[in-house]
């Protein structure tokens, strides 16, 4: 079987757990996902099955979106509600007061990584090296936060709605909020509601999928197609179709449509998604992933 089946991310579960079950279910170890959720956040996770596991590293949409609780007052070690919590400040802040402090985090923002994270530091983890006590020097990294709206706010507790960038860090987010008002905040929930495209609304539970029968699992996969929909076309004809699939690179000239150069498009031939490939700079489309049903 091959495709994308997106999972509601249960809280406590590790991402791994989510592919290990898969694994299982699906009866197959090539098995990979659309982007690591903390332990404790719930939400969108895309699972990518069999052949699909080709497109994990050509996602064209990285972007992610969350809904995320906040509190007031307190800091904490891990910048959430789980960590080591301390308390900064008993005051809270007017409603309008919160509003205006979002504007300062919408745009492009620098983030400092947190140390309870996986990105790596000269090989280690961070959050390897958190757990030992050690804290190391991190880079600010880019960040792009296209929507940051205030769902609900009582002057301490509050939700949040964000769409922002691949390797964006909202308890890191939250955290930088909580220091621009002076009270310093952390996350108290997390749900991904977004991403690679997918929504909530296309999830399977777990437990769901676990207890599934191989053939209501293959009628929910998604095909890769989908995934690239929102890429330019690029259609071949026949002739087209076989030498592109023995590896032959096609004069972008003599094609009925062309894409940018340099930029990812979708191949068809006679509606039929091919896969992936790019117009480099001698005018040539050139073969990135094929993904043709066998």
């Amino acid at each position: 079987m091959t495709g994308i089946i997106c999972i509601n991310k249960p809280q406590e579960f590790t991402s791994f757990d989510v592919v290990a079950s898969m694994r299982r279910a699906f009866g197959t170890k090539k098995i990979g996902h659309g982007g690591t959720l903390d332990p404790m956040a719930t939400g969108v996770l895309p699972v990518f099955v069999g052949g699909a596991t080709k497109a994990v590293d050509l996602v064209p949409d990285d972007s992610k979106s969350y809904r995320a609780g906040f509190r007031l007052g307190f800091v904490s070690d891990t910048q959430d509600i789980w960590g080591k919590l301390r308390s900064r400040c008993e005051n809270g802040i007017s409603e309008d007061e919160m509003r205006f402090a979002l504007d300062d985090f919408r745009g492009d923002i620098m983030q400092v990584p947190p140390m309870y994270s996986a990105l790596k530091v000269n090989g280690q983890k961070l959050c390897d090296l958190a757990r030992r006590g050690i804290e190391v020097e991190r880079k600010p990294r880019p960040a792009t936060i296209s929507r940051l709206e205030l769902v609900s706010f009582d002057g301490t507790d509050g939700v949040l709605d964000v769409d922002c960038s691949g390797g964006t860090y909202i308890r890191t987010l939250i955290n930088d909020i909580g220091e621009s008002v002076c009270t310093g905040a952390v996350m108290t929930s997390l749900c991904r509601t977004k991403s690679c495209g997918f929504t909530l609304e296309q999830c399977h539970e777990l437990d769901e999928v676990r207890n599934a029968s191989p053939e209501q699992l293959e009628k929910w996969l998604l095909p890769v197609s989908e995934l690239f929909a929102p890429l330019p076309e690029i259609p071949l004809d026949e002739v087209q179709t076989r030498m592109y699939l023995n590896g032959v690179r096609l004069d972008a000239e003599r094609l009925q449509k062309r894409a940018p150069v340099d930029e990812l498009a979708r191949v068809t031939s006679g509606g039929e998604f091919l896969g992936v490939g790019k117009i480099n700079a001698e005018g040539e489309l050139v073969s990135i992933k094929q993904f043709r049903s066998e």
